[in-house]
């Protein structure tokens, strides 16, 4: 059996995660997901892999909005930007979408934080980001994550690679949205069609990791691990994979303890351990 054992949203892209109890799916993955973003002056998006202190500014989830800590400033954002803010064309890999500046007074402040000229946007309801279409119909959108709406990793598949580790490291290294219990290492690579209560996940691609997991969450310093690991056996084409890129049908809530019902899996060749 299958089971949901973290959930995980990060409403400031390459700020630091939450870990919650229950997490309300929306069109573009769990509420609040990455729907604020640091831009740099051409309005492309910043991350931990050029700015790797970005993981530690913390966020908590309040009744109005989200608050920020970097050391001991504390910023609060709140839900939805004045009406009346700036329209701007913001860039994600190889994406373009609309956002709303969220104000001056947060410019300055993740400005003088970061030590560079960067603006805080948010992404508004009718901001419709698709995703690749290669990987999946059109209508199927995402806020400001990578590429897609979540992202599933196994608790197993983690226990697998500590096992290989000096040192082992904890779930944060690779921002997952949901993690489950049970099951082989790396079963998430071939979910094909999973279900969560009333919602249907289907597994398009695997993802491939870059240097943020490398970066210690709690200190902002960068290692060799686990990539240097990774890479002796979870290499293909040149790219090193570990967790499951997902998109999603159906409205509801995913809490822990939900159990995860496989619908089908793909015949994709598994990695060879």
């Amino acid at each position: 059996m299958l089971q949901i054992s973290g959930l995980f949203i990060y409403p400031i892209k390459s700020l630091a995660g939450i870990s919650v109890k229950s997490a309300k799916v929306t069109p573009t993955g769990f509420e609040h997901d990455r729907r604020w973003m640091l831009v740099d002056e051409n309005y492309k998006f910043i991350s931990q892999r050029e700015v790797p202190i970005m993981a530690l500014f913390k966020v908590v989830i309040l009744e109005d909005g989200v608050l920020v800590s970097y050391l001991t400033q504390n910023l609060k954002i709140p839900f939805t930007p004045l009406s009346n803010q700036e329209h701007v064309k913001v860039t994600i890999w190889d994406d373009t979408c609309e956002a709303l500046i969220v104000g001056a007074q947060f410019d300055s402040w993740f400005s003088d934080c970061l030590g560079m000229k960067c603006h805080l946007v948010y992404m508004p309801d009718n901001s419709k980001r698709q995703v690749d279409e290669q990987y999946a119909k059109p209508g199927i959108i995402t806020s400001f994550s990578d590429a897609y709406p979540f992202l599933l990793i196994g608790q197993s598949s983690l226990d697998e690679l500590n096992s290989r580790l000096e040192n082992p490291l904890p779930m944060n290294r690779f921002r997952p949205n949901i993690v489950f219990e049970g099951g082989a290492p790396f079963e998430e690579d071939n979910l094909a069609h999973i279900k969560i209560g009333n919602i249907d996940f289907y597994g398009v691609k695997l993802c491939a990791r870059c240097n943020v997991t490398t970066i210690n969450q709690e200190d902002g310093i960068l290692g060799k691990e686990p990539l240097k690991t990774l890479a002796a056996y979870r290499r293909k084409n040149n790219k090193i994979y570990f967790g499951q890129n997902l998109i999603h049908e159906g409205n509801g809530a995913v809490t822990i303890g939900d159990n995860l019902t496989i619908i089908a899996r793909n015949t994709m060749e598994r990695f060879i351990v």
